[in-house]
């Protein structure tokens, strides 16, 4: 009885010892959202070479009468999530949701709008400056910043390129991937005006930025009133184009090409 006893006390304490590292690794199945993890996971991750973490950049602004003003946000965390799996071994931080879009003194650009948040540029860039040296500090070996919004792609440029800098010897390094954002004013935006919709293409709101959201999640989009809306405007918040005529099946080819050329960034810089 004494020795059946031992025998049992001895298989329970192997029952909660850790796993080897290795089997520990190989079993790893969990979300790539930083913010859904453990801190416990977010170090077994790194340990088993998690050593990439994108940050997605958003913004809340107008985007005309049939586009939620969380669109850059709700697109930003989809298609990071997206990258992360192709790439492998990557997670994905919290969305940046506070982003420069204009001045409230007197009021520019979205801020002209309600349903605009902004934030001055010199917070927006210590801001970003913080998140990403609370990665480097953990364990992280490359930052990655996307950004969904054209406003501040110079800004992130400029941070990731003092950051380098300033990181030198400490092995982690600050990716800016500007083909995330550059492939949908150009790429996608040739693409829809090969397919058909020439006069339907422009800057903010239009036929590709609705089909794009569209594509992620409809319910961010009023399509009932967007069907029966009037001719499109600066004063609704729509900068050129049309989107009258957005589907979600022409909104894919933009997102394929957002993730494939942000995938491709991150390959070559792992590369390297």
């Amino acid at each position: 009885m004494k020795k059946s006893w031992l025998c049992g006390l001895f298989l329970g304490t192997l029952s909660v010892l850790p796993l080897p590292a290795q089997a520990q690794c190989l079993n790893l199945a969990r979300s790539v959202l930083f913010e859904k993890l453990t801190w416990t996971e977010i170090a077994q991750d790194i340990s088993c070479g998690f050593t990439t973490i994108i940050v997605p950049v958003g913004g809340t602004e107008q985007s005309g009468p049939y586009i939620a003003v969380g669109k850059h946000n709700s697109r930003v965390q989809f298609q990071a999530e997206r990258i992360a799996r192709q790439s492998g071994r990557t997670l994905v931080a919290p969305v940046v949701a506070y982003v420069p879009e204009g001045g409230t003194a007197p009021r520019t650009s979205h801020m002209r709008f309600p349903g605009t948040i902004t934030l001055p540029p010199d917070v927006f860039d210590r801001m970003l400056a913080s998140i990403a040296e609370s990665f480097r500090v953990q364990g992280f070996k490359l930052v990655v910043l996307i950004g969904d919004h054209g406003g501040y792609q110079k800004d992130m440029e400029k941070l990731a390129t003092q950051l380098n800098v300033r990181w030198q010897a400490t092995g982690a390094r600050v990716l800016y991937v500007q083909d995330y954002y550059n492939v949908i004013p150009h790429q996608y935006s040739e693409w829809l005006r090969q397919n058909g919709y020439r006069l339907d293409v422009g800057q903010h709101a239009d036929i590709g930025d609705t089909s794009l959201m569209l594509a992620v999640d409809p319910s961010m989009v009023r399509e009932e009133a967007l069907r029966h809306a009037p001719n499109p405007s600066a004063a609704q918040g729509i900068y050129g184009g049309d989107p009258r005529r957005a589907t979600s099946t022409l909104g894919q080819p933009g997102l394929s090409m957002q993730v494939d050329a942000a995938v491709k960034a991150i390959d070559d810089a792992r590369s390297k």
